[in-house]
């Protein structure tokens, strides 16, 4: 197997297991209300713990990761995680009013997830250059999504043996994560000597200047989107077990299929976007439009298992928003600095998802029409936001990128001069086909038509 592929394989398992964190414990917060005595406010404060804990912590995991090899920061950081999930667990079980127990696990795990998905971001970024990065970006978020699809189905099914066994499966999965991570991942080492912390926060300070323009806009539709997709969850969890009385596995898997359609988009949105920074600005401008219209349309309407259908469209603008704004960060510096910008984009996308059920909770008190109206508006402006300042001649490729282009442009000017030489003429369009096959494929297709051919005239 290829170190890339194996690379790949180590890295895609990291945000699965960042992602388990919430989305696992939206099935049962319910009968951990129930069985706690919690108000619905209270029980919402589970998520908000673990993810302000991670918010807070990811840019002090991203400069860490920017000073030591990223590889050891991941793995102390699962460990934290495990420990966490521990501690909420045995609370569960053995202390009479385990809630701040659990709530101060909840906090720890926030802390290990911190250095986990973010960090995986950065080291994608500097283990793969161009449209192969966008594809592992793309994976990335994919891997992200697919384990929000499983974790309600897990969660529901870790729930049928009792509430708290959710918090004792994260010591497993971590540990399994943790030797996988550990025998396919090799980091390559760093040959540029890190900043101290004065002149890396100058120099991160610089870059959040110099791409101010942008930035901000990337920053707040990340937030927009993670902060509506746990709101909705959080909404859907409550209404399905209240109302309709959907408990157990099939609660779970309902509560997953709005997240598979993200997963899947989200897989080929990494693939048609390369590095087209104008594409990618179209498919976070269409997302999030599609994201407005399908809150619009769910406030108007009572059938639960419709609602889950015009939700799960809404789903898909989120899997062609996010892919696009990773890959629009960790293009906007130079690799020694992406540490820290990742976490910071990490960290704002983490405060999204922390104020999201709480928010929700005192919203559908008013009404769900109040509710979803008030996100539909949100995600319209965002669309807007995207529309009037995400603009490529604002932007500008990262180091690697430019060095593509530089290396295409002496291949596209050496073959010239070679067939002028020889007296062949050859169009630009025809060069770029020959190139865009090399790059895909390996190999020019038209060329190994032509050695067929040949291959056959002689055996004739």
């Amino acid at each position: 197997m290829a170190q890339n592929t194996k690379n790949l394989i180590g890295i895609t398992g990291v945000p699965f297991v960042m992602v388990l964190g919430n989305s696992m414990l939206i099935p049962v917060l319910p009968a951990m209300k129930g069985a706690l005595g919690l108000t619905s406010l209270q029980s919402s404060f589970l998520i908000t713990a673990f993810s302000i804990a991670a918010g807070l912590v990811i840019p002090i995991a991203g400069y860490l990761s920017d000073r030591f090899p990223r590889k050891k920061v991941i793995m102390i950081a699962l460990i934290i995680y495990g420990i966490g999930g521990l501690l909420a667990g045995f609370a569960a079980m053995w202390w009479k009013n385990p809630y701040p127990i659990i709530l101060a696990g909840r906090f720890l795990q926030g802390i290990g997830a911190a250095g986990t998905a973010p960090i995986a971001m950065a080291l994608v970024g500097d283990l793969f250059n161009g449209s192969s990065e966008s594809k592992a970006l793309g994976l990335l978020e994919t891997s992200n999504g697919l384990g929000k699809v499983l974790s309600p189905i897990i969660g529901s099914l870790l729930g049928l043996i009792a509430w708290y066994m959710v918090f004792l499966a994260f010591p497993v999965i971590c540990c399994l994560l943790l030797v996988m991570f550990l025998w396919l991942v090799t980091e390559k080492k760093k040959t540029v000597e890190p900043l101290p912390f004065g002149a890396y926060k100058k120099a991160v300070g610089a870059v959040l200047t110099k791409h101010k323009q942008w930035l901000w806009a990337v920053f707040l539709i990340g937030s927009v989107c993670l902060f509506t997709l746990f709101g909705v969850l959080y909404y859907l969890s409550e209404r399905l077990e209240e109302e309709f009385k959907i408990e157990g596995v099939l609660k779970g898997g309902i509560l997953a299929i709005p997240l598979l359609a993200m997963s899947i988009m989200a897989y080929l949105t990494g693939i048609m976007i390369k590095q087209k920074l104008n594409r990618m600005r179209w498919f976070i401008i269409t997302g999030m439009l599609l994201l407005s219209a399908s809150y619009v349309a769910a406030g108007f309407v009572k059938n639960v298992y419709i609602l889950i259908g015009i939700l799960t469209v809404g789903s898909v603008g989120s899997g062609m928003i996010l892919p696009c704004l990773n890959s629009m960060i960790t293009g906007a510096v130079k690799k020694s600095e992406r540490g820290m910008l990742t976490s910071l984009y990490n960290g704002v996308r983490f405060i999204g998802v922390a104020i999201g059920p709480p928010v929700f909770s005192w919203l559908i008190k008013i009404s769900s029409n109040v509710m979803f109206m008030s996100v539909a508006v949100l995600a319209f402006v965002s669309a807007a936001v995207a529309f009037f300042f995400i603009k490529p001649e604002n932007m500008e490729l990262d180091a690697a990128s430019k060095e593509q282009q530089e290396a295409k442009k002496k291949e596209q000017d050496a073959i010239r001069k070679s067939l002028a030489i020889l007296g062949i003429e050859q169009d630009g369009a025809e060069m770029e086909e020959q190139h865009r096959s090399r790059e895909q494929f390996g190999f020019n297709i038209n060329e190994m038509v032509d050695q067929l051919l040949k291959q056959k005239e002689k055996e004739k």
